[in-house]
């Protein structure tokens, strides 16, 4: 299969905030496409296997957050987590973990997953179909680099996380040598 060199053309169903919306809940649904999230942008995407989950909760998501203006200075315009959780779960992670900064996209149907060539099956743990930890770079819908964790597969007994974390990917924005992972930011229990 050849690489993919740009991101694929998907419609996400997002939840915004208006403030038109009466009652206690003032969101509603919104289409956002590919186009509305990539287009005339340099975007840092990380995805990962789940919101809740440990690695994602203790590091992936985190150090990304912690290092947000640090991208900003390398003329990053938006850093998008992606997962194949639906938009509520994504919300509520966000609250829970204290994420401000970073835009969580659920996946809900793995579209634009599946589309990458990212979607796997993690059965083995009960989650079913869900995204391969990778992370990219793309400038203007163009993919200009990719780091996939190692493992690629069905089934993994383990959760690789080795390349797509956000040092390796700041490293790489500065052209410097990936110092490795940090440690976990954030402690997490379940």
């Amino acid at each position: 299969m050849a690489a993919i060199t740009q991101v694929p053309n998907v419609t996400f169903k997002t939840r915004v905030r208006d403030e038109s919306v009466e009652g206690p809940n003032p969101f509603r649904w919104q289409d956002t496409s590919t186009a509305d999230l990539f287009a005339g942008k340099k975007v840092v995407v990380f995805s990962l296997p789940g919101a809740f989950t440990p690695t994602c909760s203790s590091n992936h998501l985190p150090r990304y957050e912690e290092l947000y203006e640090e991208f900003q200075a390398q003329g990053v315009d938006d850093i998008i987590c992606v997962s194949v959780n639906d938009a509520f779960v994504m919300f509520q992670w966000g609250k829970h973990i204290g994420n401000e900064k970073i835009t969580l996209l659920g996946d809900g149907n793995g579209e634009f997953t599946r589309k990458m060539g990212m979607l796997v099956d993690k059965s083995n743990l009960g989650f079913g179909m869900r995204s391969w930890r990778y992370s990219m770079l793309v400038n203007d819908g163009t993919i200009e680099k990719m780091f996939v964790e190692p493992d690629f597969g069905d089934n993994c007994p383990t959760d690789p996380f080795e390349v797509s974390d956000a040092d390796t990917m700041l490293a790489h924005l500065k052209g410097t040598d990936a110092p490795g992972v940090s440690a976990p930011v954030k402690a997490f229990e379940g």
